[in-house]
């Protein structure tokens, strides 16, 4: 099995939607970490398990300097994050959300 590992750091707003009362249902911005896993069983026909800038510009592009309630059409939590992020990218196993240091969501398959 062939695994690869990848951090992208992004700035984004989020205004979490929740049934109690809290700071997070206020506009917030955080620089987040991502952390990409993928794996599998034979390389493609670059020799990879797929192309880090390819991991990197799949998060990027749609996420960095976002305000994410504008952008996801889903109550932007880490944790909905990590599940998004994961089902846009090939082979991608797992995702680490880190809002803020030290409050990481991840989401496995």
């Amino acid at each position: 099995m062939y695994r690869i590992k990848k951090t992208i750091e992004i700035s984004a707003s989020h205004q979490l939607k929740t049934n109690y009362a809290t700071p997070c249902n206020r506009l917030h911005g955080h620089n987040w970490h991502i952390t990409v896993y993928c794996q599998c069983e034979e390389l493609d026909e670059n020799g990879m398990v797929i192309d880090f800038s390819q991991v990197k510009r799949i998060v990027k592009d749609k996420l960095d300097h976002q305000n994410l309630n504008e952008v996801l059409p889903f109550n932007p939590t880490a944790e909905n994050i990590a599940r998004w992020i994961c089902d846009q990218i090939k082979n991608c196993y797992r995702v680490d959300v880190e809002e803020s240091e030290g409050n990481v969501a991840s989401y496995e398959k």
